[in-house]
């Protein structure tokens, strides 16, 4: 059997969230990583978009791919 050794970010998380277990907490928490990350991907995008990496051609070309593929 293989285990799974956690990160820093990951323990501290569970040891945060072991006292409360409600699925309100969860739905908020999920709401607040959504947010988090969405923002961090918007600053990204635009930092690509500023260096001339991402354009308007770019994303037609990523439009029509089959991203399902790339992890393969």
């Amino acid at each position: 059997m293989k285990t799974t050794a956690f990160n820093p970010v990951q323990i501290h998380l569970l040891r945060m969230f072991e006292y409360d277990n409600s699925s309100q907490s969860l739905e908020e928490l999920k709401d607040v990583l959504y947010r988090y990350y969405s923002k961090r991907l918007d600053a990204k995008l635009d930092e690509l978009w500023d260096n001339g990496i991402l354009d308007q051609k770019r994303l037609d070309e990523i439009s029509k791919m089959d991203l399902h593929q790339l992890d393969k």
